[in-house]
């Protein structure tokens, strides 16, 4: 089983790689699964028995490379050092954070980027505090992780002009102070 997995990965890996390259010269919202397929070699039949659509592709490969930095929140790293590995990892990947960032689609990026962080902080709160979170830290939260989102796409679409080690900073001030308490006494700051 373990050998099928690994396989399936690198397929994965492989239709990365291709909406990576058609990312150089066309709009994600343009790309079309025939496009991703020719460009590695593959069948439609293969791409849909490891993907939804190309968003669940990104989606996807977004998750390879955030989860890493966010894995080790709150046992060694703080929430300002895993963002500032995010933001790296997204400097790394340039292109291909830039285009998909820039697509509105239902299933876009943002949207699950939102959904990942949320559920994520939210997890990670109640896992420490060993409660579930009150309504008002809730909201907090849900505005915090919307803000960090908005503000990661526009760091991304203009340019990156703030190191990733300044954004993650600024992220981290920006938290409404109610939320940064909960946060500190969860030992995540």
């Amino acid at each position: 089983m373990a050998e099928h997995s690994s396989k399936s990965e690198r397929t994965k890996y492989r239709l990365a790689d291709s909406i990576k390259e058609c990312m150089k010269t066309t709009a994600v919202d343009r790309i079309t699964v025939q496009n991703i397929v020719d460009g590695c070699g593959m069948t439609r039949q293969t791409f849909y028995r490891n993907f939804k659509d190309k968003y669940d592709l990104i989606n996807w490969y977004f998750d390879k490379l955030v989860l890493q930095a966010f894995a080790q929140i709150g046992t060694d790293k703080t929430v300002r050092e895993s963002l500032e590995e995010k933001f790296q990892f997204i400097q790394k990947e340039r292109v291909f954070f830039t285009e998909a960032f820039r697509s509105d689609d239902y299933n876009s990026l943002k949207e699950h980027d939102f959904e990942l962080i949320m559920g994520f902080y939210t997890d990670l709160i109640m896992k420490k505090t060993k409660k579930t979170l009150e309504e008002d830290i809730q909201f907090l939260l849900e505005m915090y992780c919307r803000g960090s989102v908005y503000m990661t796409v526009k760091w991304v679409l203009g340019g990156m002009k703030q190191t990733a080690a300044e954004l993650a900073a600024s992220l981290v001030d920006a938290m409404p102070p109610k939320l940064a308490e909960m946060f500190a006494q969860a030992g995540l700051l």
